[in-house]
């Protein structure tokens, strides 16, 4: 059987540009002891594999070049040598940017038994909604009398961080930049913010009409313009919880710091880097939160897909040119 795979033919410098991706095909050897082979049915590309295109370790390490690129996905299992995985279980795994998976069946996670479509698990119930309730809950401790601010709110993250916050109770506000990203903020009950064409006075400065009480807790996805104009609205003890700096992924040089982080100081603020993947272990504790209100309508959630194998790299270079609303998805067709 042959499988179609993404590789990275170099590392690239600034914004990657689409020819340094290179669709490969390859026959795949019989199953090893423990393997599974999936036929992947849909395919994330999230921000923070850009970071894997440095050539440089970081929390993870980075893609090699002219090896299958990794994310995640999900798909059909269509053959095993597992003792407890079988052919026809739905899982998500790690062996994305490809159509033909086969991967060791201890690395692969069923699904649960529900009539949420299978592709929420790979964003809304997936390593996105796990990093808004991580971020919202486990890093800024919020509370229900905390005034909210979320960069990137209509992103896959920022979408549910916004929503969380508004079931506790909080106040929100949401910063985007397209008409319809804020359209849709403010159907959901948010004060939507937008930083197109502002300068971190001026976003600071619409910050405060949206949020007149000042901010409790900020969820950082995007820094730059937005941390700024974001720290001269703490109040004392404010929390932030930094999520990723998109606004620095393809920068080209060192991006220069906030010219206000002395705010910190001022309010007594902590400021506090995740990885989602270290808080896993609290991964059901989200579930059996997030998940009947994702299947009661009472989350709401949106998809961008691309449609085909050979659009997953249009589909990540779009995440850096605002290009969706909600979790950017690859839908493979047979």
């Amino acid at each position: 059987m042959q499988s179609r795979f993404f590789t990275l033919t170099n590392y690239p410098t600034g914004l990657p540009k689409r020819e340094l991706f290179s669709l490969e095909s390859q026959e795949l050897p019989d199953l090893d002891e423990g393997e599974v082979r999936v036929r992947n049915h849909w395919l994330s590309v999230d921000p923070y594999m850009r970071g894997r295109m440095t050539g440089v370790r970081t929390y993870v390490a980075p893609f090699e070049l002219g090896k299958p690129m990794e994310g995640g996905a999900i798909g059909e299992v269509i053959a095993s040598n597992h003792p407890t995985i079988k052919e026809g279980d739905k899982v998500s795994h790690m062996g994305g940017w490809r159509d033909i998976a086969q991967v060791p069946g201890d690395s692969v996670t069923a699904l649960p038994d529900s009539d949420i479509p299978e592709q929420a698990y790979l964003g809304v119930l997936g390593m996105p909604g796990m990093t808004a309730w991580t971020g919202l809950n486990l890093i800024a401790e919020c509370k229900p009398s905390d005034n909210v601010l979320v960069s990137a709110a209509s992103g896959a993250v920022g979408s549910l961080a916004v929503q969380l916050a508004k079931a506790k109770g909080c106040h929100v506000v949401g910063i985007a930049g397209a008409a319809h990203k804020l359209a849709w903020l403010e159907s959901l009950g948010v004060e939507p913010v937008s930083y197109q064409g502002r300068s971190a006075q001026e976003l600071s400065d619409a910050i405060k009409l949206a949020s007149p009480n000042g901010i409790d807790v900020y969820f950082e996805n995007v820094g730059g313009t937005c941390l700024e104009a974001a720290l001269s609205q703490l109040n004392d003890g404010a929390r932030i919880a930094v999520c990723g700096m998109i606004d620095s992924y393809n920068a080209e040089a060192p991006t220069p710091g906030p010219s206000n982080l002395s705010q910190l100081v001022v309010r007594k603020a902590k400021m506090q880097g995740f990885i989602v993947a270290d808080h896993w272990s609290s991964y059901r504790y989200f579930l059996n939160e997030v998940s009947p209100q994702v299947a009661k309508g009472n989350i709401a959630y949106k998809e961008t897909v691309k449609e085909g194998l050979e659009s997953t790299p249009d589909a990540f270079l779009a995440l850096f040119e605002g290009g969706n609303t909600g979790k950017m998805l690859v839908k493979l067709t047979d």
